[in-house]
């Protein structure tokens, strides 16, 4: 079997697919040793009772029928931008630049120390990801707030420095190119097309039925057609919505199973890898768009990039997803 390119059409990014190199999906379980942490930690700012660890508290959540909260947002004590003033672009020389505005929290998914996402159940997850929406919401009536990323990292060689279950937010006031890029991609296609690329890619993969891996009444969960590395999974909306504050109680709670049977497969198939997972929805102004459609991405963290990947932008993916996609469902 020789080589080949897949496209991937959300980027417009080609990925090369190695047989030469190719692994049995088994042959990337790895096997990890599991620390037994204990329900509540006293050297970590993040469990209750430790808030003076903590910068300010902006928000929380509680849990229905108990006291005290199930999830909170925080100022990250080191941030990637700071809240004051404007985006404010300024040319030194040739180059230009503009001041560091922008949002940076830390949500804390559980007051518990030693929950993570693959041991909690559905319920709770729905928890976490009504507190992801409402930190959303709350960014985007920040009228200088123009990108809204939540992102999830788990695991040292993810860049998780703690371990207590938390994600992040970074509101920027700035588009970066990657995002604009995608953006871009979804207009040509939608101008050709008069569709969205990922209502099609839905429907499509719906009856080819190679690459998914989960499915319920609100979210289809997949490796995708190009995926850059073994295992990427992509769970989105069967609903169009370009925006993720527009998904409805409903369907975060149904989102929450789909993550759940997720996580939990990767971990039982892949002896619980390290991982990256980002929400990826549209920009400021983009939120009743026709072409763009919210979703979520996974990606363990199974190989390292090398000289080429690094050197062409190109990534080179060992594992075919319609073999991986088998093995997660299995």
């Amino acid at each position: 079997m020789k080589s080949e390119y897949r496209l991937n059409r959300l980027t417009g990014e080609w990925v090369i697919f190695a047989p030469s190199r190719r692994k049995r999906p088994m042959d990337f379980v790895r096997e990890k040793c599991i620390m037994e942490l204990p329900a509540y930690d006293a050297g970590c700012p993040f469990c209750p009772g430790n808030e003076t660890g903590l910068t300010e508290v902006l928000f929380e959540y509680s849990a229905d029928n108990s006291p005290g909260w199930s999830a909170r947002a925080v100022y990250n004590k080191y941030p990637a931008l700071n809240p004051d003033g404007e985006t404010i672009r300024s040319w030194n020389g040739m180059y230009l630049g503009a001041n560091g505005f922008g949002f940076h929290l830390v949500l804390v998914e559980s007051p518990r120390h030693d929950l993570h996402m693959g041991s909690m159940n559905s319920f709770e997850l729905g928890k976490v990801l009504e507190a992801y929406r409402q930190s959303y919401m709350w960014m985007a009536r920040d009228h200088r707030v123009m990108l809204t990323m939540i992102f999830k990292n788990h695991g040292p060689s993810a860049g998780a420095s703690l371990v207590h279950p938390h994600s992040q937010l970074v509101a920027s006031g700035i588009v970066p190119k990657y995002i604009r890029d995608r953006e871009n991609e979804a207009q040509k296609y939608f101008d050709e097309m008069g569709r969205c690329i990922m209502c099609d890619i839905l429907a499509f993969e719906l009856v080819q039925n190679e690459r998914v891996v989960y499915m319920n009444s609100d979210f289809v969960c997949l490796v995708p057609y190009a995926a850059e590395t073994p295992f990427e999974l992509w769970i989105a909306p069967r609903r169009h919505m370009a925006d993720f504050q527009a998904t409805s109680d409903t369907e975060i709670m149904g989102l929450g199973v789909c993550l759940q049977w997720s996580i939990q497969a990767m971990e039982r198939k892949l002896g619980h890898p390290d991982y990256n997972l980002t929400i990826n929805s549209c920009t400021r102004f983009r939120e009743n768009e026709p072409q763009l459609h919210w979703y979520m991405r996974i990606v363990p963290k199974l190989t390292t990039r090398a000289g080429f990947e690094i050197g062409s932008g190109m990534c080179i993916n060992p594992s075919l997803p319609e073999a991986d996609a088998e093995f997660l469902r299995s």
